[in-house]
């Protein structure tokens, strides 16, 4: 599939989940095979453009992660279209906004989901940065507001008129937050009321459903969140069905060693910046990386948050998950990862 001239080798795309989706996690992603597309964690639109340090490290990324969408949020037009201008000068494939999230803090600073309830709001702010930047302009949105404020197809006209290159549609409202069931029926309406590609989410934690959605529902891609935090080889199975392979089945051992590769990718995490790998806004400079007991009590909190959505599903992962949230060093979670999944050698940073 194409998102304006950017050709996807395969349609199915890593969501920005805060806190997750970082730029370890999606290398890690990205080896595994069959993810077409990474989007960032959420960026303050005000944040790249005053340039502060902590926002910018959100929307740094690797070659390794092309194609990258960098997704910002924020509500001012002219700002969101300088900082759409910083995204497009740190080269990323794609700049995304985000009309989706509905958590208050951001709801309330009219970004977010809440940009759903103003529509003309909502295109200008597309329109200044299609008018801006020359890379694809994206919007992700929910199904609406609430179950009385479903304007979904109405807002992704609006927005593919105003120059949105590709929109993704969750399908539940910013008052269901993640409860209840994503409507793809829904999803499909809004795919059907678009000439631009749209990409649905919600719900898709097996390969299986990826596959199915892609097939059914109408739309052009499947974004993966939750799904990929509790398998992160979801797009590689996917990508296997669809071609009509056989799935590829994942051993215990493999799991660990996502663990334990993600782990040593977070503990070198600032080591690359001296290699020149990493993409950072232009003129800004890259933060001194942290104490190494801080560095190591920021790992194990990055764990123990996959953790509990890792372990689902797997025969003894409650107590996984509960000796993971115990473990207070890196060598301890080292030896909790190789024990429970039996993993035989040791692993070197990559």
């Amino acid at each position: 599939m194409k998102i304006g001239t950017l050709q996807l080798d395969h349609p199915v795309a890593l969501a920005p989940m805060a806190g997750m989706t970082d730029t370890a996690f999606r290398r890690l992603v990205k080896r595994k095979g069959g993810c077409g597309l990474v989007v960032t964690e959420m960026v303050s639109s005000e944040g790249l453009v005053r340039g502060i340090d902590r926002t910018l490290e959100y929307a740094e990324y690797t070659e390794e992660e092309r194609p990258v969408s960098i997704q910002i949020f924020g509500g001012d037009p002219a700002v969101m279209a300088d900082a759409a201008e910083i995204v497009q000068g740190m080269g990323a494939d794609i700049v995304d906004i985000n009309m989706g999230c509905p958590v208050p803090k951001i709801a309330k600073h009219h970004a977010g989901c809440s940009l759903m309830r103003d529509p003309a709001h909502a295109a200008s702010v597309v329109r200044a940065m299609t008018d801006r930047v020359r890379i694809p302009v994206t919007v992700k949105m929910r199904a609406g507001w609430n179950e009385h404020e479903m304007n979904a197809p109405t807002l992704a006209k609006m927005v593919a008129d105003a120059g949105a290159a590709a929109v993704a549609v969750h399908g539940r409202t910013a008052a269901q937050s993640y409860k209840g069931e994503a409507d793809w029926t829904f999803i499909g309406g809004v795919a059907n009321a678009v000439d631009i590609p749209v990409f649905g989410s919600g719900d898709c934690v097996e390969a299986g459903h990826v596959v199915d959605r892609l097939r059914d529902s109408g739309v052009s891609g499947v974004l993966v969140g939750r799904g990929a935090l509790r398998n992160p080889w979801i797009f590689a199975q996917a990508a296997d069905a669809t071609h009509g392979g056989a799935v590829r089945e994942v051993s215990a051992e493999e799991r660990g060693r996502f663990l334990l590769e993600y782990i040593e990718l977070l503990l070198n995490e600032r080591v690359g910046e001296q290699r020149g790998f990493r993409h950072a806004a232009p003129g800004a400079e890259t933060s001194a990386p942290a104490p190494a007991r801080g560095r190591e009590r920021w790992v194990i909190n990055k764990i123990r948050a996959l953790g509990s959505w890792y372990t689902k599903g797997l025969i003894g992962g409650s107590e996984l998950r509960t000796t993971i949230n115990a473990t207070e060093s890196i060598d301890a979670l080292r030896d909790t990862i190789r024990t429970f999944f039996s993993v035989s050698e040791e692993l070197v940073a990559g």
